[in-house]
């Protein structure tokens, strides 16, 4: 299992989807320029602990002669800082005297607590002094909230951000800086993310995981300057959050909302934020267990697995009380309400398949609307309700149809995992309509417990090699003026457990390791990498070691 970075305690030191059932059919380098040959290098020199260090006068301690500097280079990081500004000098390591420095009642306290637990330093108030490393917000600084520079020299660091995020990502800098290299580089970094949304995607629903696994997995993809955790607790096998206000619904193994709420602490210490799913009108069906009465069922009465009865208004009801209990437990921005693969709509004549839907599709929406018109309703109707409790609503994107009688709402953010469903999209339609679109293609991004249905676990290679958040469906990126990150937010990397079985916790954590950090450097900078894979791992490797 990679080494992940502790949590924080009250003194600042550390305590110690798919179900799917589809077949599967620059400027600088990721190194900032240097090679594979040289990047061993880098690594070789940061084994030597600085014994040759100058003294005050900036003589060699052993000759006494002058000391030369060659000039700095960038550090080996993952994801790689995007820029780099050389200089001579010693760089900087946390000596015995060192501090973090920032304001203790200002916004970056946490931050600072953070990371003086991490590097066994005291945090003050300042000002600072040789061999601090000091943490500052500059409201000027270009680039976003999630940008930073990190400024090295005359002794000591000093991060600068517009917002604490991007203080924080300078933190993570300096951490693997002093793992792969034993001291943070003399000069200037000046660095920021490509894509808004980078994230990760945990089915908890399938398989119960830890809570203390889970917040691992927050430590590890906060160090990968990772924004995003999805959680996905509700499906036919399993609802796996405690509820207060349907705890008929909730399997045996479940996370108590105590739990939850430890989770999100420290996701939000961490500027991770976790999007809940609540995924319907399918993959319910551990609420109907509770509640077969809300089964669909076809035209010869066969349940639809997993699928809700769209026409009956209890559905609705029962959904939306759960929808609304869990946006007041999670604080972030987003609620991820599903709409994929409900099997009324994978018929191949869903009206003919399902006489009493289309029904009741044409009586609320005229006597042309169809089956989709009804799914439509149905998914606006949970947006709204996610909407009105502050929320940003995603759904997956054979969610969304064309023509029809009702039209998805155009602030759903598109969450494309696939094109192989019947009448699938292609990617550039929804881009084409406007919308928001994240990256969760399958092709690349699914790690599926068991590998049924063809897929195969991604050793993270080819997504290091040959994705892009514009590679939105199979191989193919889309036009460029249509992949701008305005347009395809980001991406995220996600664990489906339909063979819950087949892998244990660690297991999992060792499988998703290579690929959670290969798509890491690809949000950060989806431009080609210099360095070959090979190397890549190796950095990953040599960091990890040392975390």
């Amino acid at each position: 299992m990679p080494a992940a970075l502790p949590p924080v305690g009250t003194d600042g030191r550390s305590p110690g989807r798919t179900g799917r059932t589809a077949p599967r059919v620059a400027r600088r380098s990721v190194f900032s320029g240097f090679s594979a040959a040289s990047l061993a290098i880098v690594l070789l020199a940061g084994c030597s602990g600085g014994s040759e260090e100058p003294g005050d006068d900036g003589r060699s301690p052993a000759s006494g002669a002058p000391t030369t500097y060659p000039a700095s280079t960038a550090p080996a990081t993952i994801p790689a800082v995007r820029d780099f500004e050389s200089a001579r000098g010693p760089g900087w390591k946390p000596g015995r005297d060192s501090r973090v420095v920032a304001d203790p009642d200002g916004p970056l306290a946490d931050e600072a607590r953070t990371v003086a637990g991490e590097l066994g330093l005291e945090a003050a108030a300042g000002p600072a002094r040789e061999g601090d490393l000091e943490l500052a917000i500059d409201k000027d600084r270009k680039g976003g909230s999630e940008a930073y520079r990190i400024t090295t020299g005359d002794g000591r660091v000093r991060i600068t951000g517009a917002g604490d995020a991007g203080v924080f990502y300078g933190t993570r800098t300096v951490l693997q800086a002093l793992r792969s290299g034993d001291r943070v580089p003399e000069g200037v970094i000046d660095d920021r993310p490509d894509r808004p949304q980078r994230g990760f995607m945990l089915d908890i629903a399938r398989k119960h995981f830890t809570a203390g696994w889970i917040e691992d997995r927050i430590r590890e993809i906060a160090d990968l300057k990772y924004n995003q955790l999805g959680l996905h607790f509700s499906d036919d096998q399993g609802f796996r959050i405690e509820s207060d206000s349907h705890p008929e619904v909730v399997s045996e193994q479940h996370l108590t909302k105590k739990e939850l709420r430890r989770i999100l602490d420290l996701a939000e210490r961490l500027h991770v934020t976790v999007i809940p799913e609540i995924d319907s009108p399918g993959h319910l069906g551990a609420v109907m267990r509770a509640h077969p009465g809300l089964q669909l069922r076809n035209a010869e009465g066969t349940p639809a697995r997993g699928a809700v009865n769209i026409a009956d208004p209890r559905a609705a009801k029962i959904v939306d009380e759960l929808l609304r209990e869990f946006a007041g437990e999670f604080p972030g921005r987003w609620f991820h309400v599903g709409a994929d693969e409900y099997r009324a709509l994978m018929a191949e004549d869903p009206e003919a398949a399902y006489p009493d839907l289309a029904a009741a599709a044409r009586r609320a929406h005229g006597s042309g609307a169809r089956v989709q018109d009804l799914a439509t309703q149905w998914l606006n109707d949970r947006a709204e309700v996610v909407r009105k409790a502050d929320k940003q609503p995603k759904a997956w994107n054979d969610g969304f149809f064309e023509g029809g009688s009702v039209q998805p709402d155009r602030d759903i953010e598109v969450e494309y995992w696939t094109g192989k469903e019947i009448g699938a999209r292609e990617p550039a339609d929804y881009l084409r309509e406007g919308r928001k679109v994240v990256n969760l293609n399958d092709e690349y991004l699914y790690y599926v417990l068991g590998e049924p249905n063809d897929f195969t676990y991604p050793t993270g290679e080819r997504i290091y090699r040959d994705w892009t958040p514009a590679v939105l469906r199979g191989t193919e990126p889309v036009p460029a003026n249509l992949a701008t990150r305005d347009k395809v937010l980001g991406g995220r990397f996600a664990v489906w457990c339909d063979l819950a079985g087949a892998q244990t916790q660690a297991q999992v954590a060792d499988g998703i390791r290579m690929p959670l950090r290969a798509l890491a450097q690809k949000l950060w900078d989806p431009r080609d990498p210099s360095a070959d894979w090979k190397a890549f791992r190796g950095l990953a490797d040599r960091l990890d070691e040392k975390g």
